[in-house]
């Protein structure tokens, strides 16, 4: 630990531009992955304003076990099927994968369709599993 402390003491400028060079890279990962939210918000807006969920997950993993509710939409169709979505328009709608990052690319895509109030569940179905919220297979 004394040499960390001394290595810093020694670099101040070489460790500033890494603390700043990753503070810029953190900060443009959350940009594109867009706006997240937890399953506790996930499940009010479910419950309060009829958002959709959508699933983003490949078959296999959707067949392990989805979201009550949740529409199936794997990510590698989304461009070619995005106009099945059209009704959706006005609604919230919760992008879910496995762990969270793939949905901030679909989020992405949604917005740039038109989308307007796009989300992404924050931790994917991983977390969603973990805090013991309702799975259908």
């Amino acid at each position: 630990m004394e040499q960390v402390i001394e290595f810093i003491g020694n670099h101040v400028l070489l460790v500033s531009a890494w603390l700043l060079t990753l503070v810029m890279l953190l900060w443009n990962e959350n940009r594109k992955a867009g706006k997240a939210v937890t399953p506790a918000i996930a499940t009010q807006l479910i419950n309060k304003e009829s958002a959709l969920i959508l699933d983003i997950r490949p078959k296999k993993e959707w067949d392990t076990g989805h979201i009550t509710g949740a529409r199936h939409l794997p990510i590698v169709e989304l461009d070619r099927r995005m106009d099945e979505l059209n009704k959706f328009k006005e609604k919230p709608i919760i992008v879910v994968c496995n762990l969270g990052q793939t949905a901030g690319s679909a989020s992405k895509k949604l917005q740039a369709g038109g989308f307007t109030n796009v989300v992404r569940l924050s931790g994917g179905m991983t977390e969603w599993k973990a805090q013991s919220l309702p799975v259908v297979k």
